[in-house]
């Protein structure tokens, strides 16, 4: 299956239009029906921003394969993307270089905080 054959597969699985996949994607829906008639891939720099409009990781989009090595027949995935200019990129970068017990620690500290405003973490 290729790369194109993958993001048809997933617009038609979440029910996605062309039209709505090629406004979030940032992409002309005249390039998404070229994919679809030349039966050809996106460039590389559009990967990202496809992954971003369809809710699915690189890996899978270039592959077929989640994160546990198994290929998916729909799009379904355990990963985020996140934005390198954002906080959240920041803290995550942050909590990367903590030891187990610091991380252990801070997790407990989320949980209470989540659980003060009334949203349980769930994991």
């Amino acid at each position: 299956m290729t790369i194109s054959d993958r993001i048809f597969e997933r617009l038609s699985s979440i029910g996605m239009t062309q039209k709505r996949f090629a406004e979030e994607a940032g992409l002309q829906q005249s390039t998404i029906s070229e994919w679809r008639k030349k039966h050809t891939n996106p460039s590389s720099e559009k990967i990202i921003p496809i992954c971003k409009a369809l809710n699915v990781s690189p890996e899978w989009l270039l592959s077929g394969v989640d994160r546990a090595g198994a290929r998916k027949s729909k799009a379904g995935t355990d990963f985020v993307i996140i934005d390198k200019n954002t906080e959240l990129w920041d803290l995550v970068e942050q909590y990367k270089n903590l030891n187990k017990e610091t991380r252990s620690k801070i997790m407990g500290y989320v949980e209470a905080m989540a659980g003060v405003n009334g949203c349980p973490l769930t994991r």
